[in-house]
């Protein structure tokens, strides 16, 4: 199986932005995980991570293939 790095952003509201200049905040990894596909190492980068304070719908996952398992 391929071996992906992940990492989870929480992106500020547009307040948080005008107001308080706030950016991106890295809430997970970046952590390498083994995983058939993308969507599978995203997932279980999540169900390890836990319990993440961040707001999911302000949540972004970025995902990094580092080779194509063939």
């Amino acid at each position: 199986m391929p071996l992906f790095e992940v990492a989870i952003l929480e992106k500020p509201t547009q307040k948080e932005i005008e107001e308080l200049g706030k950016a991106e905040r890295l809430v997970f990894g970046p952590k390498a995980v083994v995983a058939k596909d993308q969507q599978s190492a995203a997932v279980t980068a999540v169900m390890e991570a836990g319990t993440l304070a961040v707001d999911q719908a302000r949540m972004e996952v970025l995902i990094r293939p580092f080779s194509s398992g063939k």
